[in-house]
């Protein structure tokens, strides 16, 4: 028998939240699979199981506690389930020479043979878009084995969702939990929870339903409380002619995407530029600590994620040295591992700028929260087609407003407006930022 305990997920923090468990109560699980997800202050993780064998809970889902906690027990000697030794000798049936068996045999290999093809398929599309997923031939489909886990079972139950509608939905040989709640989310029978920003099917009862907030939410809140109550914190806002970065994304999008297998996106150019501002403007870039102000000579900026259990920042180290491509290739990177969960803390550790981008969300004007004890964040926006003046015409050009939210403790006015100013002319001379802000004809001429 051996103890299951809370891990440390790092030097600051004492407590975490038991956010679910992956296993039911006496379920044989075996060694390095993941059995419970923990919510700590900074992000989510999960614990594996030392060693195989039947699992004691001793631990509830939602329970506070102390790292080092016992939330469960394995049993090592137990014995592995029947079902399990069944699955090894039909797989060891499959794998016999065609020839020797009947036909009827001859056809469930080709069915298992189907199935390893197409769980291959499946493993190599993971970082493709969604619409390859359903490639794979329709005629197999109905012959796969399969595998549901416990957790997904009792949804499954709770929701009164049989396991056949889930088939177009499959994006693995294991059904998982997010697997069910894609379901359920597209299902037209099943229940309807409400989600931000979409309207719910009401159901003509006066109900109401509590849900206790995760250690990341509270701490996202007892977080965005101080920024408001201990610094003086103002916005500034500007507009930016985008047309120049968007001409410059669809002239090189094919060569780019064939060299480095990336699109080139919007938030990248915003990273470079903002890392050849913050030298220009080394207030934007440093932080208070006591009756100090430390500046920073690097820097470390931080990508706002948002990201199912609430928003995360990934911290891209030291973009002042990174190219276009590599800055792009972290951005997807550090994105995706928010979204699914998967972030280090160490990963969301020590930026000292931080940009935000609400247009993907629609929004067009917005205020962003500074990110503490960083002193200041970039807020993108949603880009519209606006007429301005040019050389005294008026033209229709994609516009994007944006804005910085500043700690005026440390950052007077005057900088922070001129701080956008250059972000601004970054962009819309996107070729200077390759000689880090300069005018390429003037440093030729060594002006």
């Amino acid at each position: 028998m051996i103890e299951v305990k809370v891990p440390s997920p790092g030097e600051s923090i004492t407590q975490v939240q038991l956010a679910n468990w992956l296993v039911k109560e006496g379920d044989y699980v075996e060694k390095d699979n993941e059995v419970a997800e923990i919510d700590s202050d900074k992000a989510t993780l999960s614990i594996s199981a030392e060693e195989s064998g039947k699992i004691e809970i001793i631990a509830n889902e939602g329970d506070t506690l102390e790292v080092g906690a016992i939330i469960a027990k394995i049993d090592t000697e137990a014995e592995a389930p029947k079902k399990e030794k069944q699955k090894e000798a039909a797989a060891d049936q499959s794998s016999a020479p065609a020839q020797d068996k009947p036909k009827e045999s001859g056809q469930a290999a080709n069915q298992e043979k189907t199935k390893s093809s197409t769980q291959t398929e499946k493993t190599e599309d993971t970082e493709k878009d969604k619409a390859d997923q359903n490639s794979e031939p329709s005629e197999s489909s109905d012959d796969l084995y399969i595998q549901v886990t416990p957790l997904a079972q009792q949804i499954l139950q709770e929701k009164g969702i049989d396991e056949t509608t889930l088939k177009d939905s499959i994006k693995s040989l294991r059904i998982s939990r997010s697997d069910i709640e894609s379901a359920i989310e597209h299902s037209g029978t099943a229940e309807h929870k409400p989600k931000s920003g979409q309207t719910s099917l009401w159901s003509g009862k006066r109900e109401t339903e509590r849900e206790k907030m995760s250690t990341l939410r509270q701490k996202i809140t007892d977080r965005l409380v101080s920024v408001k109550n201990e610094t003086a914190m103002l916005t500034t806002f500007n507009e930016v002619n985008m047309e120049p970065v968007m001409e410059l994304r669809k002239k090189y999008k094919n060569e780019f995407q064939e060299k480095y297998g990336l699109k080139p996106g919007l938030m990248s150019f915003f990273t470079m530029a903002s890392a050849q501002a913050l030298q220009h403007f080394p207030y934007v870039n440093a932080q208070l600590d006591g009756e100090e102000i430390v500046y920073h000579k690097y820097a470390d900026i931080g990508i706002a994620v948002s990201a199912p259990k609430g928003l995360m920042v990934p911290v891209l180290r030291d973009v002042q040295d990174l190219s276009l491509a590599e800055i792009e290739e972290q951005v997807n990177e550090k994105a995706g591992k928010a979204r699914k969960g998967k972030l280090s803390l160490d990963e969301m550790s020590g930026g000292t700028f931080t940009i935000t981008n609400g247009g993907v969300f629609g929004s067009m004007l917005s205020t962003p929260i500074i990110n503490p004890p960083q002193s200041a964040i970039l807020g993108m926006h949603n880009i519209q087609d606006r007429p301005i003046a040019v050389e005294g015409k008026v033209e229709i050009k994609p516009m994007m407003y944006i804005a910085l939210s500043y700690d005026h403790r440390i950052i007077d006015g005057k900088d922070s407006v001129s701080f956008l100013v250059k972000i601004k002319e970054l962009l819309e001379n996107p070729v200077n930022m390759l000689f880090n802000g300069q005018d390429p004809e003037k440093k030729l001429m060594g002006l």
